[in-house]
């Protein structure tokens, strides 16, 4: 083969296609060490991080002392506290699968929409042993939480004290459960088609498997993989944990 110079405008393109690559979590590889550098800033870097054990702790309190001021000061009963927590729950399972799907998974055009796409997600894809991004950062996350008890406060006025906690609670066992995947063997057979479903989504089809702690919504709005026609890399799935048996 002769050895052809790359002219500006290929060296262009080249550029444009990995770009595109990444803003639609496709990489020519998957990095098992390390992690993405996305910000220069030491100081914004370093809020990018986290560990479960930050985020429960930060939210423990909220998990406790709203329930408990929904029975005491606000009046509920017991019954009603808990059916209004198990609907918040059920309710983050919705939100976990429209979020990974239509914010997460969006393939943005401009380079902008790319950078962004890629910080929130697409280094997850590129990185996935890194586990010091498995669960959102702590500031991003009270912003968000945040947000969302403002609109369940507008939407049911006192019954969102006793809706939120469920709902944060369904969040932080989602967070949880991306976490045991990425790190660790299923502890019980029933789980292992969570751990399948998720390795599936990461290493062969980016676009479908989109709920991490249930199927449910897959299976509803048909983004559920095929699962006879699906077979399990052992390899692929041994490569995206952090300690291999």
């Amino acid at each position: 083969m002769t050895n052809l110079a790359l002219g500006q405008p290929c060296k262009k393109m080249i550029l444009y296609i990995c770009i595109v690559n990444r803003s639609t979590m496709e990489f020519d590889k998957i990095y098992n060490k390390g992690q993405a550098q996305l910000f220069k800033n030491n100081y914004l870097e370093y809020l990018t991080k986290t560990h479960p054990i930050v985020i429960w702790s930060m939210y423990l309190p909220v998990l406790i002392l709203l329930p408990y001021y929904s029975f005491r000061t606000i009046g509920f009963d017991g019954m009603s506290v808990f059916l209004l927590s198990l609907s918040g729950a059920f309710f983050w399972s919705f939100t976990e699968y429209i979020l990974h799907r239509f914010v997460f998974h969006f393939h943005p055009t401009s380079e902008r929409g790319k950078k962004i796409n890629y910080i929130l997600h697409g280094n997850h894809h590129e990185y996935p042993r890194d586990k010091e991004r498995l669960f959102m950062p702590a500031v991003p996350s009270l912003i968000i939480a945040s947000f969302f008890f403002g609109i369940f406060y507008l939407v049911l006025r006192e019954k969102a004290f006793a809706f939120f906690p469920g709902f944060l609670f369904g969040y932080l066992i989602y967070g949880s459960m991306h976490y045991a995947i990425h790190a660790w063997n299923p502890p019980f057979k029933w789980m292992k088609g969570l751990w399948r479903n998720h390795h599936l989504h990461h290493y062969k089809h980016v676009d479908k498997g989109f709920g991490v702690s249930s199927t449910l919504w897959d299976h509803i709005f048909g983004t559920m993989f095929d699962l006879k026609n699906e077979k399990e890399d052992k390899e692929k799935v041994k490569e995206l944990m952090f300690q291999k048996k």
